[in-house]
Parts: C-alpha cells; structure tokens; sequence
C-alpha cells in the first residue's frame, strides 16, 4: 500500500541530501508539528515510523454470478476495526435452489482477532423458526479452526456431545435462547427480542454459535430481499456477552449496507474491541 505519510518517506533521512529535498524535508516536519497532515509523527522517528491503516482483502472466492472476499480494515496504528466480506453485483444474481456453503479466507492482518475464517451459507427456503424461513444468507465468522467446523457431523456420537456442551450463561449475551444445531456449524443462539418476531419483517438479525463448551461463531443474518434493495451502510448494535471464550478483537456493532463507489454489497462485523 502505498504510503502518503510525507513524515515517513524515504527522502527524509537527515544524512546526503540536496539543499531543495532537506528543505522538503523541513517543510515536512512542520506540517507534522502544526498537526496540518492527518497522520501521526513518530516524536523519536519519524522518518521510520510505519503508517499502517488500509483495508486489506483475502483471495476471490467465486460466489453464483459473481464472486467475494473477505476483508479487514486497520487503524494508523495497525488496529483492526473492521472485518467482513465484500460481494460484488453478481453474487446474489443465479443463486443455486438447494443451500450452498461459500468459504471466505481472511487477510493476513486479522490474525489479531479472534476469527479464523468467514463462510456464507445460502439459504434459498429459509429455515425455521417461521420468521426466517426466507431467502437469506448466514454470514458466519468462525473462531474454531476450519477443520474442526467441517468435522462438526450431527450423527457423530461424539460430536452431538460437544454440540450439546453448552457455553456458560456469562459467555452467551443476556435474553438470547437456544435455536437448533446444524451440521458443519454448531449450535446457534438467537435474540427473540427481534423485530422479526414482533410483527415486522426480518431484514437482519446477529446470531451466535457455539461449539464444546464455547463460542465458536458470531453470524449476521440477512434477508436476501433487504440486500436487494442495496441499503446505505448503517451501523447495527451487537448485545454483548459478559464474557468472551477467545481473546482478542471483539466486535460490538455489525454493518449491513452497499457501496456504490465499489459496487458491493459488504457485511461486516464493526468497532471491534479488544476484550
């Protein structure tokens, strides 16, 4: 990514330089004194002071008429703010009839959170309960191994125990009840408080999941007809657990919206905090 700090470029070392670039050098410092760049100076050294904010992406994964990737974005200094997955037009156009898993690979840089990879599952009938037997689509991102998820097989004795292991209550937020299990997920978790089960109908909801004991999954869940109408990105409230099973960048809003400036629909898990 290219660097437009102008107190972290090459030119800048005191040591060799023509009169013209140490004069752009100077004019440099005093722009990071005056606080007129949006960047932050190194007070010992500035010259080398990395500048590490940007929004990096993981493989294509091919997507019905389209394709997708995840994606994190950093803070100056390297902090993740952001993780999710980016669709382009054509992944919500000659969607398969039956459900179909697609796999996402994470960037690199979101090796400081929790979650080790995103998979969309398309449901083109729904599913119960009754409020989300639509079209839709569950954005997992897991923080249990792929492997681990792939062996997650309803008629294994042994895996129906550690799907029936439950997460203590300080692990699971406040009001949320037991849903169903489901094979190469878990155990899902769901907020009967939603609009979705009040009279209105369900545009998005926050799943968790939970697998051995603790939580494997955090999932928004999205009506394809509400990305269809390609919303203005608006930040949604994450009810939060007391707890968290796994250390790390933990998120406390998601994000539903399309970009027209890229021309995808993003989904994201928002304000990730370290917990």
């Amino acid at each position: 990514m290219r660097n437009r700090n102008p107190c972290a470029r090459a030119d800048c070392t005191p040591m060799r330089r023509a009169p013209r670039a140490r004069a752009h050098c100077l004019t440099a410092a005093f722009l990071c004194t005056a606080g007129a760049v949006a960047f932050a100076c190194s007070d010992s050294t500035p010259s080398t002071a990395p500048y590490k904010a940007g929004t990096f992406f993981g493989p294509v994964t091919q997507m019905a008429g389209g394709s997708g990737r995840a994606y994190i974005t950093l803070d100056h200094a390297g902090a993740p703010t952001e993780l999710g997955v980016a669709l382009a037009e054509g992944a919500l156009a000659g969607l398969p009839n039956a459900s179909t898993e697609y796999v996402f690979v994470l960037p690199a840089q979101a090796s400081a959170t929790p979650y080790t990879h995103a998979v969309i599952n398309w449901e083109p009938s729904g599913h119960m309960p009754p409020a989300y037997a639509v079209p839709h689509f569950d954005f997992h991102f897991y923080t249990i191994a792929p492997a681990e998820r792939e062996a997650i097989v309803l008629t294994d004795p042994q895996v129906a125990a550690k799907i029936a292991r439950l997460p203590a209550a300080e692990f699971i937020p406040a009001g949320y009840i037991l849903g169903m299990a489901s094979a190469r997920m878990g155990q899902h978790w769901r907020d009967p408080s939603g609009p979705e089960f009040n009279g209105q109908p369900f545009t998005s909801t926050l799943i968790y999941g939970s697998y051995d004991g603790a939580v494997s999954f955090v999932e928004p869940m999205i009506a394809k007809s509400y990305l269809e109408t390609k919303p203005t990105a608006v930040v949604k409230p994450i009810k939060l657990p007391a707890q968290y099973s796994v250390r790390g960048y933990q998120a406390t809003t998601y994000t539903v919206g399309w970009d027209a400036a890229t021309k995808e629909y993003r989904v994201a898990l928002f304000g990730l905090v370290q917990r």
